[in-house]
Parts: C-alpha cells; structure tokens; sequence
C-alpha cells in the first residue's frame, strides 16, 4: 500500500499537480503490480526558505540509505 508524498516548492497548479498524481499511480501500478485503490498520493508544499530544514536535512542528508536518486542541487545555491 505506498503511499507516496511529493516534497515541493509552493506555485504549481493544481492541474500539474493532479497530473503527476496520475502519472506516479500509472508507474507504480506498472513496477510493482499493485491496484489503483492500493495507492495514494499527497503534495506538501514548503517555502523554499525553509527547504533546508524541513526537506534537505531529515529526508536528503540525514536517511542516505532510502534515498534512490540523489539531487543534482547544492543547497548553498538555493
């Protein structure tokens, strides 16, 4: 049952939204052969002000070992 939460800067449409949604329900249905229902998706918008914090620190820098796809940013430049 993922349950899958996308991180991201405030300013995208709901319609960009919704479709990644879509988008990320299609692969996950096609990798690991759930069903739709068994899915859910949520978005949590945080300030990039706060990026370093609530996002690069607890889920970036400190759990290297869950993370398949490392950033190509540093968070100096941000």
């Amino acid at each position: 049952m993922p349950h899958i939460i996308v991180k991201l800067w405030p300013g995208k449409s709901e319609e960009q939204k919704q479709q990644l949604a879509e988008s990320i329900t299609e692969d996950v249905m096609r990798v690991f052969h759930y069903g739709e229902e068994s899915i859910s998706v949520a978005f949590e918008e945080v300030a990039a002000s706060e990026w370093r914090e609530k996002v690069y620190q607890p889920d970036i820098l400190d759990k290297p070992k869950q993370l398949y796809k490392q950033p190509g940013y540093d968070i100096n430049d941000l």
